[in-house]
């Protein structure tokens, strides 16, 4: 059952990159093939600092089997292993794959946190990346969205924790992880959502199937290419916003003069988080960007925005009952 010392070996590299080789991690394992090989593949890099987690949606039947076949898998490999029920108030209706991906992570993070774990680790490989950025460039999404699956990123835990969220395999075709399935003998469940042509995903994946010049390599390594290039305009940013905003009293003021709009952007999304606004949608923010190059006005949230030399960013005035 357990994988080739080269495919272990290989794993192995790819996640001491992203977590400390001594460091104990956890997996979420849904029982689908993807979730099985990473799995294994921990299984061999970690023993002995390996968890597995299952979430239950509770949204189909067969989930709790599932959930128990996976149980019972990491009983054979010695791996630590819990089932997160979700509970829902009343089953969702609109956005389900939406909501279901929020339940989710918030399940396996506050597990993970509760764990005392490192980090949680899924399944998301190199082919999930190229459909991700087919299905963003269809939505029109910025460079942010374009940049695709991270490797790594920090996601809540509640009660004011954090857990680390790691991406082992995105240099990893969905093929190579089948194929270690297939070599162990297990059976995978599938979620029959994945066959659904209403979810973008799905329908990003059959046109990948169905022609052969965008090839998931090359739009993961896109990807890869555009998540740099956002990390470094994020750095720039900062760097502003040392730089280019003060205070003034109970205001703030942002000299944006001369800077490419991409960067004003980001400058002005900087200024409301550190007025505690939360940032709007993005073209409510590029009104008002649109607006304060113009000398005018906007009002952001509570926030009052005055255009001209320096940008001025003070509490909104009362509206008149």
């Amino acid at each position: 059952m357990t994988p080739n010392p080269a495919l272990a070996g290989r794993f192995a590299a790819d996640l001491d990159a992203l977590v400390a080789p001594d460091a104990r991690v956890g997996v979420a394992v849904s029982g689908g093939p993807d979730s099985l090989a990473l799995l294994l593949l921990a299984a061999a890099a970690r023993p002995g600092k390996l968890e597995a987690a299952t979430v239950d949606h509770r949204l189909r039947d067969g989930s709790a089997g599932e959930a128990a076949e996976v149980a019972e898998l990491c009983d054979r490999l010695g791996v630590p292993h819990a089932t997160l029920p979700l509970e829902w108030h009343e089953a969702p209706q609109a956005n389900l794959q939406a909501r279901a991906r929020e339940a989710r992570y918030a399940a396996l993070a506050g597990w993970a946190a509760q764990r005392r774990l490192a980090a949680l680790a899924t399944a998301h490989h190199l082919d999930d990346q190229a459909e991700t950025l087919l299905m963003r460039l269809a939505r029109g999404a910025g460079l942010a969205g374009l940049a695709g699956i991270r490797r790594l990123r920090p996601i809540d835990a509640g009660g004011g924790e954090s857990i680390l969220l790691v991406r082992p395999l995105l240099d990893w075709r969905r093929d190579e992880l089948h194929a270690i399935v297939a070599a162990a003998a297990l059976q995978s469940a599938e979620d029959p959502a994945n066959r659904d042509p209403r979810h973008d995903r799905t329908r990003a994946r059959a046109l990948l199937a169905a022609i052969d010049w965008p090839e998931p390599a090359r739009l993961a390594a896109s990807a890869a290419n555009l998540a740099d290039a956002e990390e470094a305009l994020q750095f720039a940013a900062g760097r502003l916003g040392e730089e280019r905003q003060r205070a003034d009293g109970d205001a703030l003021l942002i000299d944006a003069d001369g800077l490419p709009r991409e960067l004003k952007r980001r400058l002005l999304l900087i200024a409301l988080q550190r007025l505690g606004e939360p940032a709007p949608r993005g073209p409510e923010l590029m009104r008002a960007i649109a607006a304060l190059e113009q000398g005018g006005t906007a009002t952001l949230g509570k926030l009052k925005l005055e255009g001209g030399r320096l940008w001025r960013l003070s509490p909104a005035p009362p509206r008149n009952r």
